[in-house]
């Protein structure tokens, strides 16, 4: 073995468990602080229109219980799960000449066993269901597309709640009457909180799958290699 590959070896190994989760724990703890950062803001926007309307206002604690905090989140986590459903699903079958957020163009569908390493042409490292061939496997291999939906349609659930709950607060502060779950769904705000996360989440997608295809990342798998040819599909950086 040679000076270099044991050098790379030993940084590899030094690196450890930061190394190895340096994607999700920097994320995950920029998502907590942003969090925290709405739940500060929010608690003042909250409080200022309280004090408008000659009401006590409250503190931070409470705030983060209430259904406007809880609506404000919420709204924005569907939308993203919904991205990201309607991204893996959709990228089985839809194709961009030159993305590397596409497969080539001739793998379009499910693709074989063989491609997919399931049942027969399942490998000693693959997870166990991959192996299988009965409803564990047809579970599996669709398992992300599914738990994102679930988070989607959960995270939905929740905001039309704590809507209809954020709402009726609103119409008893004007003295007027509160409205049912059922008839907030079909009520502009509910809407107009849906869409508007909707078609940012929608434009996003549009815009890195296409601007993919002529700018580059180096070093980032979510790029093509820099000398890539424009019309390079499926490869990445």
């Amino acid at each position: 073995m040679s000076a270099d590959e044991r050098e790379r070896r030993g940084t590899l190994r030094r690196g450890g468990f930061w190394r190895d989760n340096s994607l999700t724990l920097v994320f995950g703890t920029a998502f907590l602080v942003v969090l925290a950062c709405q739940a500060v803001v929010g608690h003042a926007e909250f409080n200022e229109a309280l004090t408008v309307d000659g009401l006590q206002t409250i503190g931070l604690g409470e705030y983060v219980t209430t259904s406007d905090f809880a609506v404000d989140v919420t709204e924005n986590w569907q939308s993203e799960f919904l991205q990201f459903f309607l991204y893996i699903f959709g990228t089985v079958w839809l194709l961009q000449r030159g993305s590397p957020e596409s497969k080539e163009l001739n793998k379009a569908g499910p693709e074989s066993d063989r491609e997919q390493r399931l049942g027969d042409h399942a490998r000693s490292d693959s997870p166990r269901w991959a192996g299988t061939k009965d409803w564990r496997q047809r579970v599996y291999s669709r398992s992300l597309g599914i738990v994102m939906g679930c988070l989607f349609l959960g995270s939905w659930s929740a905001q039309s709640v704590a809507g209809v709950a954020a709402y009726d607060e609103q119409q008893l502060r004007q003295l007027q009457a509160p409205v049912g779950w059922a008839e907030y769904l079909v009520l502009p705000d509910f809407w107009s909180r849906t869409l508007q996360n909707w078609q940012s989440e929608l434009l996003a997608v549009a815009a890195m799958v296409i601007l993919s295809v002529y700018l580059r990342q180096r070093g980032s798998p979510e790029s093509k290699p820099v000398g890539a040819a424009h019309t390079s599909t499926g490869v990445e950086g």
